[in-house]
């Protein structure tokens, strides 16, 4: 690893294999705590490169437990994070609101680490118990439209990275990995990115594959469309600056966006809009999410139809059905 740090001290990038390959080791634990914690602070300091980005999402597919889930058309809404504006969580009541729809979901998803509450954090205070057992999570496909994949129970190799990531506090290039690393490697996917640099890095990288993808960044830096402004928005087929007013969507301000201060508000805010008692700009800044996921996943739709269809799903209660059946009886702390 000193021959590595010097390296990239030295103002030098890593090219792919050798990122792969230092990625693995690092999750072998071959490499002290100091030593990680100097190797991501690298990437704190100047951007990761599309080279090191590509090579380090190979190191933790190939470290991952995967979950093949061949039939289901799922789709994954995920957000980098590390966009340090602790709003509420948005793409995982939209995730609800795709599965209400009818549109299979497998949601990755983590504990908070620049953020107060991620969205592991929210499922974990409604009692779901995670789980990487592929026959449990087909079952939660075929009864709620939705599994939820707990980032570290398919990525082990990563223990030896986690509290160091806790410990920083900060947004690392795993945040930008996150969306990448979905173990089912679903067909779709709608990421939100925390920068425009990120949003042309994952758009590099996707067309080198065969997903139906949508990649989406608010201006004013919020990793998923926030309604504060515009927003660039990036497909298999377009690369757009957006302004909602044109799909009829109202600007909001970001405080309407909050998500609270400790894991509990947050949860009481989730629990509000998924029962259909959200504000008006929470309401819709879900639905125009939700409704991107669908297009994604359905482009053969358009876009006031999938914008109508995430509504009635949030606002018809069909969300929250599919949450009850995720979640079952063991709903607690409402």
């Amino acid at each position: 690893m000193k021959e590595i740090l010097n390296h990239l001290t030295s103002y030098k990038s890593l090219d792919r294999g050798l990122a792969k390959e230092v990625l693995i080791n690092l999750a072998k634990g071959q490499y002290n705590h100091s030593q990680i914690a100097a190797f991501l602070t690298v990437f704190t300091m100047r951007s990761v490169t599309v080279e090191e980005l590509a090579g380090f999402k190979e190191a933790m597919l190939e470290l991952c437990i995967q979950l093949p889930l061949d039939g289901y058309d799922a789709i994954d809404l995920c957000g980098t994070g590390g966009d340090s504006k602790d709003s509420f969580n948005i793409s995982t009541l939209a995730s609800f609101v795709v599965a209400g729809a009818g549109q299979n979901v497998a949601k990755h998803g983590n504990y908070g680490v620049s953020s107060v509450c991620g969205s592991s954090n929210l499922m974990t205070y409604f009692g779901y118990k995670f789980t990487n057992d592929r026959d449990q999570l087909l079952r939660d496909l075929d009864n709620a439209g939705i599994c939820f994949l707990h980032a570290p129970l398919f990525h082990p190799a990563m223990k030896n990275v986690a509290p160091i990531r806790k410990e920083l506090g900060v947004k690392t290039f795993f945040n930008m990995l996150g969306p990448m690393v979905n173990p089912s490697q679903p067909k779709n996917q709608l990421v939100g990115v925390f920068s425009l640099e990120l949003a042309r890095l994952y758009a590099y990288l996707y067309q080198q594959t065969d997903k139906n993808y949508s990649i989406v960044h608010s201006l004013d830096g919020y990793d998923e469309v926030s309604l504060t402004g515009p927003f660039k928005w990036i497909t298999n087929n377009q690369n757009s600056l957006v302004d909602p007013t044109e799909w009829g969507f109202d600007i909001c301000q970001p405080e309407a966006l909050s998500g609270g201060t400790t894991i509990e508000e947050a949860a009481k805010i989730f629990w509000s809009v998924l029962n259909g008692n959200g504000t008006v700009a929470q309401n819709e800044v879900v639905t125009v999410n939700a409704g991107l996921a669908l297009y994604c996943a359905r482009p053969e739709l358009n876009l006031s139809l999938v914008f109508d269809q995430a509504r009635e799903s949030l606002m018809q209660g069909k969300a929250l059905n599919s949450f009850k059946k995720l979640i079952g009886d063991g709903i607690t702390n409402i």
